[in-house]
């Protein structure tokens, strides 16, 4: 996976350890199949978006205003920046 440019579009607002998944109230946009990175004092995640949820309803995107969940690799913390990457 490679880096392009960063658009932030959202922070975490909570994470779920035991499920691994990660709040986000989004900014901008974002759908299934964007690269985002999310990064904050002690994070570094570059993943693909594989899925996500509104109110336990899969969605295929997200818009400004949405609070989705989302399943990532690594352990994420409220607060955290999410950024999409633009190619």
């Amino acid at each position: 996976m490679e880096a392009g440019d960063k658009q932030l579009i959202g922070k975490i607002s909570h994470y779920f350890t035991s499920i691994g998944v990660a709040v986000v109230d989004l900014d901008a946009p974002l759908n299934v199949g964007d690269l985002i990175k999310i990064e904050g004092a002690t994070t570094d995640l570059l993943q693909t978006v594989e899925s996500m949820q509104i109110e336990h309803t899969q969605v295929m995107a997200g818009r400004k205003g949405d609070s989705i969940g989302m399943k990532v690799k690594d352990r994420v913390r409220d607060g955290d920046n999410v950024y999409k990457i633009v190619k």
